[in-house]
């Protein structure tokens, strides 16, 4: 499954109301770290399809979802379950440091 890029208009629809559990990844186009990321999580969208579902938000153009849900500094990910927060993880870090904080919340 492809990361679906999220918006003001579709983010009820494809996170909140998702039978999935969903790692949203807030991000921009001028950062670094985000950029490094970026790979991880898309391979990790790969691996984990069917259980996981994984989209992007670019704070850029989301402004008003970025600060719905206090994002100071990007890139921030976070899992939303039945359409609750239940882990936010700040910064870039290796895709296993990544998978074992995500693989948890997919029971």
């Amino acid at each position: 499954m492809a990361v679906v890029n999220v918006t003001e208009k579709n983010f009820e629809a494809e996170v909140l109301k998702s039978s999935l559990p969903v790692l949203v990844d807030f991000w921009a186009e001028w950062c670094g770290p985000c950029k490094m990321i970026g790979p991880i999580v898309e391979e990790i969208a790969g691996e984990l399809n069917g259980k996981l579902k994984v989209v992007k938000i670019n704070v850029d153009e989301a402004s008003e979802l970025a600060a719905e849900h206090n994002i100071m500094s990007i890139p921030t990910l976070m899992v939303f379950k039945n359409g609750e927060v239940v882990d936010q993880i700040v910064g870039a870090m290796g895709k296993a440091q990544l998978l074992a904080k995500i693989q948890p919340k997919l029971g």
